[in-house]
């Protein structure tokens, strides 16, 4: 073991690399329980999304210890799930068969730039405001879900402003639809507002967030988690949480395994891949979709890494140098790029979003984590856990949104890195960040960023700055929207 992870030469040792793997593990093991509420809602059953969470996340963990002998854990990010759900899925009306297939499609994208020069033209075009904007926009939509699914905001709307109804346009002489009302579509007349705090499944959310936001800022470990059950817990007494031995019969490891057999392979099936290329009219759609996917992913990783790793030492100035001009695996960061890519297919073929390196990984550095044993120690955890199947089905939305208002506003700390007094980098910035969330979809403030970007550079006399990959993207998100409104 000192020989394989080289324990000595990184100033670690067994008893330390183990403390650290159970410290980054309970830091981010609020993932096995969040992303099937998330995943779930695009029709994908909860069971099979837990066990394939689980599953890839102990893949990637295992490849990113073995092959790159970091401490980096992977797991189906957040943000990305949410992309998923209610981008890909909600918004732009793929199937969640298509999605996945798209997922997959991103993993073998992002082997192809690991290993060859491509990654290198993607990392030096993307201006580094633009970098930081999109993490912090994803925060901030992450953040919106959060408040969503808390149950704290409701939206007014006046007749006036609806624009249809069950997909037919409104009629308002209609006092009744066959089937009920399934979805209405308001214009910009609709009015958020916060509810009154009468409603059980609010109560309950704001005890979590209330209850999180102590424990992190008492930097106790596990804060999330420990959130996570502790409102769970309080919802039995609330009539909100349900526990009966039909619930956790319905719930257990052998009904998760059944269900992952809807999942497994999906993606590659009649309603996967050959249903996803089957219309050619959205093949521009696909790309930019796949496009968004690796982008995100893609400095999402490359972030954490470069975030905690410089500090603590695990990346060297020599790593990153030769992430940015060499090819194949010629650095730790080059390999854990690989390990991330790994990990994001054999998600896809599980059944679950782009899988991603934790920024929680950093507790487990802090603990003093320096090789891959630790992450080692993690996978081992994950698979573990997959015993606590019959849980997954008794936690409420009121339970997870806590955290994902939290890790919305961890993953907004980006915001520091942009020189908001500069208009030139504010206004690209803008539209990468806060028009994400509020547009709810991650691939528009992409490509609103990448537009005014290269609209406010061209119109200061500063086209040259602009690199060749950028002028492109720009280019094909116009025609995409064109394409999209001629449809």
């Amino acid at each position: 073991m000192e020989k394989f992870f080289k324990l000595k030469e990184h100033g670690t040792t067994v008893s330390t690399e183990i403390l650290a793997g159970f410290t980054t593990f309970f830091a981010m093991a609020y993932i096995i329980f969040v992303n099937p509420s998330i995943l779930s809602l695009s029709g994908m059953p909860t069971q099979a999304v837990f066990l394939a969470t689980i599953i890839s996340a102990a893949i990637s963990t295992l490849v990113m210890g073995l092959f790159a002998n970091v401490p980096y854990a992977l797991a189906p990010g957040m943000g990305l799930n949410a992309f998923f759900t209610y981008t890909v899925v909600f918004a732009l009306g793929f199937t969640w068969q298509e999605a996945l297939a798209m997922v997959f499609l991103c993993g073998i994208v992002n082997v192809l730039i690991t290993v060859t020069r491509v990654r290198k033209m993607i990392i030096k075009s993307i201006p580094e405001s633009l970098q930081h904007a999109i993490s912090a926009g994803i925060g901030v939509f992450i953040s919106y879900i959060g408040l969503k699914n808390a149950g704290w905001l409701e939206f007014t709307s006046e007749a006036n402003s609806i624009v249809s109804i069950n997909s037919s346009p409104y009629n308002a002489n209609l006092t009744t639809y066959d089937g009920g009302i399934g979805a209405v579509v308001t214009n910009g007349g609709i009015v958020p507002g916060l509810v009154n705090f009468t409603q059980p499944a609010a109560l309950l959310a704001l005890f979590g967030v209330v209850l999180t936001i102590i424990l992190m800022v008492k930097n106790v470990r596990g804060a999330i988690m420990i959130g996570i059950i502790a409102t769970t817990l309080l919802g039995i007494p609330m009539g909100i949480v349900t526990i009966t031995s039909d619930v956790l019969a319905a719930n257990s490891l052998g009904s998760a395994i059944n269900e992952l057999g809807i999942t497994f392979g999906a993606a590659f099936g009649s309603e996967g891949l050959i249903s996803l290329f089957s219309d050619t009219s959205r093949f521009p759609l696909v790309l930019m979709t796949i496009f968004a996917f690796s982008l995100s992913d893609t400095f999402d990783t490359i972030g954490t890494f470069i975030g905690t790793g410089r500090r603590s030492g695990i990346f060297s100035a020599e790593d990153e140098k030769a992430l940015e001009e060499g090819s194949g695996f010629s650095s730790k960061m080059d390999k854990a790029l690989f390990a991330d890519s790994i990990g994001t297919i054999f998600g896809s073929i599980f059944g679950t979003s782009n899988t991603t390196t934790f920024v929680e990984s950093a507790a487990g550095i802090g603990a003093g984590g320096r090789t891959g044993l630790t992450a080692v120690v993690v996978a081992g955890l994950f698979i573990l856990s997959a015993f606590f199947a019959p849980l997954i089905g008794v936690v409420p939305p009121a339970a997870t949104a806590p955290s994902l208002i939290i890790v919305g506003i961890l993953m907004m700390s980006s915001f520091k890195d942009i020189n908001w007094y500069d208009f030139e980098e504010a206004i690209p910035a803008f539209f990468a960040s806060i028009f994400m969330g509020l547009t709810y979809n991650i691939s528009t403030g992409i490509a609103a960023g990448f537009i005014f970007y290269v609209l406010v550079k061209t119109v200061v006399g500063k086209s040259k700055e602009i690199h060749p990959i950028l002028w492109g993207s720009a280019a094909l998100f116009l025609i995409n929207y064109v394409i999209m409104a001629f449809l």
